[in-house]
């Protein structure tokens, strides 16, 4: 399956001293993800319905090399790790499908960096999110990009989603929205030589319906759950959803090109739904060797994709 190029702006000397950015950007992360894993405790004593006690992240986590970038047309400061796992477009279709109002709570599960969160809180403002990530490297970089754009009311912790049970830091109260774009390549390829990569990518079988039993108790009722997937994994997906008590599954493809297989859907149930299946039009992503209108707008203008209403 091709992959995905990422939709970033990237920063390749600094302007003022000429240093190379991975230098640059490496020192000031250090920094940022020192005073960023400072504040989460404050973060998550003040987010709603979250009990007072210490993340579960390292307190001691040395930054990955990483660049310094953008998201949504420079709209969003984003670090990510220079080598290995990149952020494609996948996070930000997915953010731009939440249907998510101002003051809700919402879960993003493998946060990684937290683009998906980023491109959610820069769209409704508002939000009261925390990002799951397993590598306690990607959550302190997913802390420092929450507090690098203002984004106070973000949070990340590191925590297995498929364990049982997420912390309790998540509190006892349910999510409005639920979001993920989990690892999907199957584990008996080729793993790739990079750790961070391999890890957020490759799945083993049974991993998509471990995270969605894990996921579908913590939604409020009528609450959404909000996927990214292979076209090969959405038997999978719909039959995890129904068991967990998410129904009304919609199912939304992103064509590469004109008359060419969908390689990637977004798919998402509500939580005690009831209606029949839906397969919307989708939508095309390149026109010749450029983006379509459509889905510029989505990557760079932040565009919404409702889902409900189509």
């Amino acid at each position: 399956m091709p992959k995905l190029k990422p939709f970033l702006t990237q920063v390749d000397r600094s302007p003022k001293t000429g240093r190379s950015a991975g230098r640059v950007i490496a020192s000031r992360l250090r920094h940022r993800t020192k005073r960023s894993l400072s504040l989460l405790p404050k973060l998550g004593a003040a987010w709603p319905g979250v009990p007072r006690g210490r993340p579960a992240m390292e307190a001691e986590v040395p930054p990955p090399a990483a660049t310094q970038g953008y998201l949504l047309g420079g709209r969003i400061r984003y670090t990510q790790p220079k080598d290995g796992y990149r952020t494609g477009i996948e996070p930000v279709f997915l953010a731009a499908s939440v249907p998510a109002r101002p003051g809700e709570r919402v879960l993003e599960a493998g946060t990684g960096a937290g683009a998906g969160l980023l491109c959610l809180e820069r769209r409704i403002g508002g939000l009261h999110g925390i990002g799951l990530e397993i590598e306690p490297a990607m959550a302190a970089l997913a802390a420092a990009n929450f507090a690098a754009n203002g984004y106070s009311g973000l949070a990340a912790l590191c925590a297995d989603v498929a364990a049982s049970p997420l912390p309790r830091l998540l509190g006892a109260e349910p999510f409005d929205h639920i979001l993920s774009n989990p690892p999907w390549h199957d584990a008996s390829g080729t793993h790739p030589a990079d750790g961070l990569r391999e890890r957020a990518k490759m799945a083993e079988d049974g991993l998509l319906e471990r995270w969605i039993a894990r996921l579908a108790p913590r939604l409020k009722p009528r609450g959404t759950i909000t996927l990214i997937l292979p076209s090969r994994m959405i038997p999978e997906a719909l039959a995890a959803l129904g068991a967990g008590g998410c129904g009304s599954p919609v199912l939304f493809p992103l064509w590469p090109r004109p008359a060419r297989e969908a390689k990637m859907l977004l798919v998402q149930a509500t939580k005690g739904g009831r209606a029949e299946c839906r397969m919307l039009p989708g939508l095309i992503l390149h026109d010749g060797p450029a983006y379509t209108l459509a889905a510029h707008a989505i990557l760079r203008d932040a565009a919404a994709l409702d889902l409900q209403r189509r």
